[in-house]
Order: C-alpha cells, then sequence, then structure tokens
C-alpha cells in the first residue's frame, strides 16, 4: 500500500531536493521503519490517516528497539521531510508530525586535532609505496579545504585551479563552491598527478577522478576512513579520529584563529549559519583552556 508513496517521496527527494542517494536512502529507511510498525501493530493507515497518537506510538517503538537519541531524532526528522511531500502532492491534509517532539539531545562535540597531532598523523604516510603518497595527498587536502569525506573522494580532476591555489568542491544537494588550498596540499597533489596516478591503468568513467585506488578507480568513503585508522594508530593518538575530524579541527582551527564565520561557512559549504556556529561554542572552550593555562587568577 505504502510503495506507491515511498516512490513519490524518492522522486521529490532527488528532484526537487537534489539529494544525494545516501541522503535519500536514508529518508526511505526511516520511512519503511514507520511502515514496519504499523505492520506489527496492524495499523492498516495510509499517510492521510496517521494522527499525533500513532507517531508517538512509533518513537516509544522504536525508543524501545534500543535506537540511540540521535538516531530517533534523525527518524522523525525524516518523517517531517515525508510529510512536507505528502502536503505538497495532497495525499494528506495534516500534518502529523508538527507537535510530534524529538528527544533531547546532548551534543557532544568531537575531539579536535590540534596542528601538531595532523602533522603527526600524515607523517605516518610510507612516501616510497604509490599509495602512501596519494595518501598523503589526501589528508593534505582534507585538511586544508575542510572536506567532507564524500567531497575528497569525488574530486575531479577539471575541479583543480592550482596556479591560483583554489578547487572547486562539489557538496550536499551538488552545490558547488570554490575553496582555497594551501601550498602543502598543492605541493603534494601535483607529485601525486606527476609521479603516481600516471601509471596507473584508469577505469572508464573513472578518468577525471583525482583520487584512485590501485585498480584504476574511484576510492570508496569507508577506504578513507580505514587509512585514517591506520595512521592514527601509527602515529600513537589515543583521540577518537575520523574523516570528520578533519574537516572539524580545520574549521576550529580558522575560528581560534579569528576567522569571520560567515568566511568559514563559505568554505564548509554550511547551507546554515547556525551549523557553523557549533565553532563558536568550541571557542569559548578554547579561550576558558587558554585562561586556565595562562592567567595568573585561574590557576
Amino acid at each position: 500500500m505504502w510503495e506507491a508513496y515511498k516512490k513519490g517521496f524518492k522522486a521529490y527527494l532527488q528532484l526537487e531536493k537534489s539529494l544525494s542517494d545516501n541522503s535519500t536512502e536514508a529518508y526511505l529507511r526511516d520511512i519503511e521503519k514507520l511502515t514496519q510498525f504499523l505492520q506489527e501493530k496492524r495499523l492498516l493507515k495510509k499517510p492521510a490517516d496517521i494522527v499525533l497518537k500513532d507517531l508517538q506510538q512509533f518513537t516509544k517503538w522504536i525508543a524501545e528497539l534500543g535506537m540511540t537519541a540521535s538516531s530517533q531524532a534523525r527518524i522523525i526528522s525524516g518523517l517531517r521531510a515525508f510529510y512536507k511531500y505528502c502536503l505538497l502532492e495532497n495525499i494528506s491534509k495534516t500534518d502529523p508530525t508538527t507537535l510530534l517532539e524529538a528527544p533531547k539531545l546532548k551534543r557532544s562535540l568531537p575531539d579536535v586535532l590540534s596542528f601538531d597531532e595532523i602533522e603527526a598523523i600524515i607523517a605516518e604516510t610510507d612516501l616510497s609505496k604509490p599509495e602512501g603518497g596519494r595518501n598523503k595527498a589526501i589528508l593534505e587536502t582534507m585538511y586544508s579545504c575542510g572536506l567532507r569525506v564524500s567531497e575528497v573522494v569525488s574530486l575531479r580532476i577539471s575541479q583543480l585551479y592550482l596556479d591560483t591555489d583554489f578547487i572547486r568542491v562539489t557538496g550536499k544537494g551538488d552545490k558547488e563552491r570554490l575553496v582555497p588550498i594551501g601550498r602543502s596540499a598543492v605541493k603534494y597533489i601535483k607529485i601525486y598527478l606527476k609521479n603516481i596516478r600516471v601509471h596507473i591503468q584508469v577505469k572508464p568513467g573513472n578518468e577525471d577522478i583525482l583520487f584512485l585506488n590501485s585498480r584504476g578507480s574511484k576510492l570508496s568513503r569507508v577506504m578513507i576512513f580505514y587509512i585514517i585508522k591506520d595512521l592514527v594508530k601509527k602515529a600513537g593518538i589515543k583521540k577518537t579520529v575520523s574523516p570528520h575530524t578533519f574537516r572539524h579541527s580545520f574549521a576550529t582551527h580558522l575560528v581560534e584563529g579569528g576567522a569571520d564565520l560567515r568566511a568559514v561557512q563559505e568554505m564548509l559549504g554550511h547551507e546554515s549559519i547556525t551549523t557553523t556556529e557549533i565553532y563558536t561554542h568550541l571557542d569559548r572552550e578554547f579561550l576558558r583552556k587558554t585562561l586556565e593555562n595562562y592567567h595568573p587568577a585561574f590557576k
């Protein structure tokens, strides 16, 4: 019964909202959870028949499945998007998600690496191996430009303007932005292009992809996680580090250095300044720690 609604919602997310395949699939999984609940509770209802009480029972059900508060909040966000679509298409006359409360989230800030720690991780790349030279170029680029993992694996040679120290990045929703790139990253990309990538037999369709695996294909996001995990272990760093930590550290270091928040928002490709504002909270924490370390009244 719900298949037609899911199909329509998928088309809406892809065509009207320009969401990536990953984001679209995540939203569809949220709706799948709801239909699973309806089947289990024998509530054979269409989207238009669902009321707030049903959704409150649903949130209780997903909580009992052992889902974290953030996963529950994500699913509720998916339901809100679905009902926005239902209203637009006149599938439903009302939105039962309006008064639906998401669990309160404790916003835990991810670990931030110091500049020295980032240098230590990058220094662990083995430049005697081709993949070492590629990995060094990847990490230098991620930290220099604050890229998402999906952005670095999709980076194209045609998006590099290395003579002017800029790259064109395709972010969420296929939105493009120009980001300055540091000298060190430019240097290692050039070395990779000139000495390593030229020796790889490129698979058709990957000719313009910058970073390739040994089989000549685009790297997977998971591969970047593995590369970083391995280097972090070798560098002896005990923090929880993921590809996002590099982006997070890039932004934190900029704000700590006094960068304008709008400029940071532009470089990160955040749609809303409120997402970027997390770094002002980090900055206050940094200021407090600085006072504690250096101000005699705090010692």
